[in-house]
């Protein structure tokens, strides 16, 4: 999920005489999290203030310095978080459906459900690629990537057993090629704007299945 470089939030805080408050109660650091991922859908990297984001959750921004220590602490707070919850996610998707595939669409669908327009997904994605000249932020990055990577495999394997796949279908291969496909295809429906992701995402998935179908 998408942060960018170290700005000094303290100066701009101080500059308009903010008042820190204390740590309200009822706003955990999990809700404010999440209207993160909300906020910098709508205004990518340049635009993600901690001012801009305290008023989205009732905030101060000094509230949230207190919490994370600046826009960058609460970033990597995110990102760190968006990794452990790879977990979490692929354990949902599991309990919800019998059919293994059912639950890789579901993954693949979920993974990015943060991307409501192809605005949002081009904000996220100015996030991705911020992160990688930030070594802590790349290490979440690729430990999410690589979480993802197991899941995806694991569900094909369950799949597999459950013979939604065929006999001889090479899962490690096919992990790659889904993850491929299924982002490739996110960043051109954000250049062409056609239809919704999640249908994009599941004809892609779909396509990419087809040959390691049994045969009927």
């Amino acid at each position: 999920m998408r942060r960018s470089a170290l700005i000094n939030e303290q100066t701009f805080i101080k500059a308009e005489v903010w008042v820190v408050a204390g740590r309200p109660r009822g706003i955990d650091d999990a809700t404010i999290l999440r209207a993160a991922v909300d906020v910098m859908g709508r205004t990518g990297p340049a635009k993600l203030t901690l001012a801009l984001l305290a008023r989205e959750v009732g905030l101060v921004p000094g509230t949230l310095v207190q919490r994370f220590g600046s826009k960058r602490g609460l970033l990597l707070a995110l990102a760190e978080h968006t990794a452990k919850d790879a977990c979490a996610l692929y354990e949902g998707v599991r309990a919800e459906h019998d059919s293994p595939l059912a639950a890789l669409g579901a993954l693949v669908v979920e993974t990015w459900a943060a991307a409501t327009s192809p605005e949002a997904f081009a904000n996220h994605l100015a996030f991705l690629c911020a992160d990688l000249d930030d070594t802590q932020f790349r290490d979440c990055a690729l430990v999410s990537q690589q979480a993802q990577s197991h899941w995806i495999g694991e569900l094909l394997d369950r799949a597999k057993d459950a013979r939604e796949l065929g006999p001889d279908t090479d899962t490690t291969a096919l992990a790659a090629t889904v993850q491929a496909a299924t982002l490739g295809v996110a960043v051109l429906w954000a250049v062409d704007r056609q239809g919704a992701l999640a249908e994009r995402q599941r004809a892609a998935l779909d396509a990419v299945l087809a040959p390691h179908r049994p045969a009927q």
